[in-house]
């Protein structure tokens, strides 16, 4: 297992980063501006995903915001500053460099659980909606806000979208509607809710729990698998699976759950130490 010591990750300043063991906990971590994304945040999150990608000595990102606030949406004071002399062609293009950072949090190979308190509102909601876990205090506050600032969800609506489906989609963008916990839950935004930040933490310790049964390089090719089998037409997309399949079958951690399955035994993986870190 890696340590903090042996992990190379990118210096931040409106992220903290927290690794113990498998987990990696990224904190948003403009808390005076509710961790509302500004470029440099998202310039940021992109370098350590990038960092981490291909390491599977980590197993789990946790995402969490600072000041009991997950994410207030875009950074609208800084929109207004940047939008100032500036064409339609820049502002699409910094438009569309969000939904690059979704893509890749929606597809990165390690499982990502997001920590939901305070509020989630237009792109902290987005982010709500690419995470394999979102777990969700009761009073936590939800809104696709955009459109009553007269714009457009543009780069969070597919992965909306694909999350809650296009009726109730259409329903929350269009009219902005307000919701909380309970009902994050019920639309398929968040899987479990939580009754406080306590309770948020120990329900995501049983969450890594679960996690670290899991291979970490079968949890890797069984996420490209899911994406690929929406990209591609069945066939291909069953092709693309007998492939990642084969490899993992054949890999030293195939191997090695295959032998402790016959052994009655635990894998290696499950044994492993790993002290996880999820509290504040």
């Amino acid at each position: 297992m890696s340590d903090l010591s042996k992990l190379e990750l990118p210096e931040t300043q409106s992220l903290i980063l927290e690794h113990r063991g498998s987990v990696l906990k990224i904190w948003l971590n403009r808390p005076e501006a509710k961790n509302a994304l500004s470029e440099e945040m998202t310039d940021e999150l992109h370098l350590v995903l990038d960092a981490i990608r291909d390491d599977r000595s980590i197993r789990t990102i946790v995402l969490r915001g600072r000041g009991g606030v997950f994410c207030a949406g875009g950074d609208i004071k800084g929109f207004k500053s940047d939008m100032q002399a500036v064409s339609a062609a820049q502002v699409a293009k910094s438009n569309r460099s969000f939904g690059d950072l979704m893509i890749k949090i929606n597809e990165q190979p390690q499982v990502v659980i997001m920590l939901v308190e305070g509020a989630a509102i237009g792109g902290g909601l987005g982010l709500a909606c690419v995470a394999d876990v979102t777990l969700v205090t009761v009073d936590a506050r939800f809104r696709l806000s955009e459109t009553s600032l007269g714009i457009p969800p543009a780069q969070i609506a597919p992965f909306v979208t694909e999350r809650v489906g296009l009726t109730q989609a259409r329903r929350l963008m269009l009219t902005g509607a307000r919701f909380k916990g309970e009902e994050a839950v019920r639309l398929g935004i968040g899987h479990q809710v939580a009754s406080d930040a306590a309770d948020l933490d120990a329900q995501c310790d049983v969450i890594l729990g679960h996690i670290n049964a899991c291979a970490p390089g079968a949890n890797a090719v069984t996420k490209g698998i899911l994406f690929e089998s929406l990209r591609r037409p069945r066939a291909e997309a069953l092709d693309f699976a007998s492939q990642g399949f084969a490899q993992c079958m054949l890999s030293s951690e195939g191997l090695e759950g295959i032998a402790a399955f016959v052994e009655k035994r635990k894998p290696v993986w499950a044994e492993q130490s790993n002290d996880q870190l999820v509290g504040k």
